[in-house]
C-alpha cells in the first residue's frame, strides 16, 4: 500500500492551546510525514487515454464496514503498472489501485494516475471521496464573520445537506471528543462552528497571537455514505488583528481559499488537510 497522508503533531513547546510556531510560519507546523505527496505531480499528464483508471463514477462514499476498512477497487483493468494519487490524503494500493476509503481523507477531490508498465506516461482520472471539509479562511469577528460552516463532497458551492433539527437531526450529526476538543462549540445538526462562543473556551481568557489548537470533529452524514462514521481534524489559530499577521500568511490563506472555491484543489505540493481556521478579533 502507498500512503499519501499527513499527520500533524506538536512538540513539547507546541502543545495544543499553545503557539504552533512563529507568527510568520504558523502554516508550517511540525509534521510526522511529508506535507506533499512522495511522488511529484507529473509535468505532462494525460487524460482520456485508454489506460485511465476508472472507478465507475466520479464520487465514492465511505460506508459502514463493521470494524473493517471499506476498500473500493477500480472497475477496469488497464494491465500491470503503478497507481499514484495527488494531493496527500488518499490511501491507495500502488499495484491494484484499490482505495482504502476508511483510512483516506474524505471530502476531497483527488487525481489518480496510472503508469502502465513499460511506459513513462501518467494517465489521470479525477475522483471525489465524499465527506465534509472546512475552508482555509480568516474569520474577522468584528465584521460578523463568527461562523465556520462545512462544505461537502469537495464542492463549496453545493447547498448544505445538513438541515436537521434536534440532537443531530435526521440528516447529520457532528460532535467533538477529547479533553482538548470539547470547548469547541459546534452545531450538532449542521456542523457550523460558532467561533465567538468557542474563542475563550479554546484559547482561554488572554490568548496570544499565533496560539492554536488541533481539534478533531467526528461526524455522520445521512447521504450515500449511510451514516458511516467519519472525522476531520481542523487547526484553529488566533490573532488579535489581521494587521498582526504577516502579509505572506494572509496571502497564503486567501490563495488556498480561492483555490477551494474554484475547485483547484489538485495542485502540485498542495496539502489541503487539515483546514486552517484563523480567528481574528478585528482588522
Amino acid at each position: 500500500m502507498v500512503l499519501f497522508a499527513c499527520h500533524k503533531s506538536f512538540s513539547d513547546s507546541q502543545q495544543q492551546n499553545g503557539p504552533l510556531l512563529e507568527q510568520d510560519s504558523v502554516l508550517l507546523v511540525n509534521t510526522d510525514s511529508p506535507a506533499a505527496p512522495l511522488t511529484p505531480y507529473p509535468q505532462s499528464p494525460l487524460t482520456g487515454c485508454a489506460d485511465d483508471p476508472s472507478y465507475g463514477d466520479s464520487i465514492v462514499y465511505p460506508q459502514p464496514a463493521n470494524g473493517q476498512d471499506y476498500i473500493f477497487k477500480p472497475v477496469n483493468n488497464p494491465g500491470p503498472g503503478s497507481y499514484l494519487s495527488w494531493p496527500a490524503g488518499l490511501v491507495i494500493d500502488s499495484l491494484t489501485g484499490a482505495i482504502d476509503v476508511t483510512a483516506s481523507q474524505t471530502g476531497e477531490r483527488y487525481a489518480i494516475g496510472f503508469v502502465k508498465q513499460g511506459t513513462t506516461d501518467t494517465c489521470l482520472t479525477s475522483l471525489i471521496i465524499g465527506g465534509a471539509s472546512y475552508m482555509d479562511s480568516i474569520y474577522i469577528l468584528a465584521q460578523n464573520q463568527g461562523q465556520a460552516a462545512p462544505y461537502f463532497d469537495a464542492n463549496p458551492n453545493l447547498v448544505s445537506i445538513c438541515g436537521g433539527q434536534g440532537n443531530g437531526g435526521p440528516s447529520c450529526s457532528f460532535s467533538v471528543t477529547g479533553a482538548a476538543n470539547h470547548k469547541l462549540v459546534i452545531d450538532p445538526s449542521t456542523g457550523v462552528i460558532d467561533l465567538n462562543k468557542s474563542l475563550k473556551g479554546i484559547f482561554g481568557s488572554n490568548p496570544v497571537n499565533g496560539q492554536g489548537a488541533s481539534i478533531t470533529i467526528n461526524y455522520q452524514l445521512n447521504d450515500a455514505s449511510n451514516l458511516a462514521p467519519q472525522h476531520i481534524q481542523v487547526d484553529v489559530v488566533y490573532y488579535d488583528s489581521q494587521s498582526s499577521m504577516s502579509a505572506g500568511l494572509v496571502a497564503t490563506i486567501k490563495n488556498k481559499h480561492a483555490q477551494e472555491i474554484s475547485g483547484l484543489v489538485i495542485m502540485p505540493g498542495r496539502n489541503p488537510r487539515p483546514p486552517l481556521i484563523v480567528v481574528v478579533r478585528r482588522l
